[in-house]
Order: structure tokens, then C-alpha cells, then sequence
């Protein structure tokens, strides 16, 4: 018998600027859930995924992983995967979030100049 194949299920469209802007936008939304709220341990997960998307997505595509707008997400990404990896139920720290929301909003304004 024959197995059927399932491609990965992926929120990324394949425009890297949409994709930017969204991974940002949906990162920075997380990033504001205070850490009572009951929805923060998933919302982290799901970062987690999105992030493991982004990257997976663009990485190795010399077309945007070389630029400015990329490697800024990229850093922001690693940031914020390795905390909730690392520390699965710590907050994140005020100075990181701080300079999640900067490196975020930064891409963000990059990949719209880029276009």
C-alpha cells in the first residue's frame, strides 16, 4: 500500500514583504499579551511556528536572505525562539521585548523601502 504524502501546512504566501509584515505585526500582538493572560502560553507556541515558517520560508533564498530587512527579522526571530525555547515559562524580559518591538518595526520599514 502506498502512504499518502502531506506537504507541511505553511501561514507563509511566498511574498516576502506580506510575509514580513505579518510575521512583525502577529510578533509584536504576542510580544503586548501580558504574561497572566491565560492565552500567553499558547500564543508563545504559535509564535514559535510562525517564526519556524518565516524562517524556513526565506533562509535560503539569496534573494531576501541577503538583504537588510532580513537578516533584521532574523535576528529578532532567533531573539524571541530562543527565549521561549530555552525558557518555556519565563516572560520575556522588559529590555527584550523592547528590542523585539524596535528590530520588528525596523524590518518592517525596511522591507517597505526594499519594494
Amino acid at each position: 500500500l502506498a502512504g499518502t504524502a502531506y506537504a507541511a501546512k505553511t501561514s507563509m504566501t511566498g511574498d516576502y514583504v506580506k510575509d514580513t509584515i505579518s510575521v512583525a505585526h502577529s510578533l509584536q500582538e504576542t510580544i503586548a499579551i501580558p504574561e497572566e493572560d491565560e492565552t500567553r502560553s499558547q500564543a508563545d507556541k504559535e509564535a514559535v511556528v510562525l517564526i519556524t515558517d518565516y524562517i524556513a520560508r526565506y533562509r535560503n533564498r539569496p534573494k531576501f536572505n541577503q538583504t537588510v530587512s532580513y537578516t533584521t527579522m532574523q535576528t529578532a526571530l532567533n531573539s524571541m525562539a530562543g527565549h521561549i525555547k530555552t525558557y518555556t515559562n519565563r516572560p520575556l524580559p522588559e529590555e527584550l521585548k523592547t528590542r523585539l518591538v524596535k528590530e520588528l518595526t525596523k524590518a518592517e520599514k525596511l522591507v517597505l523601502s526594499d519594494s
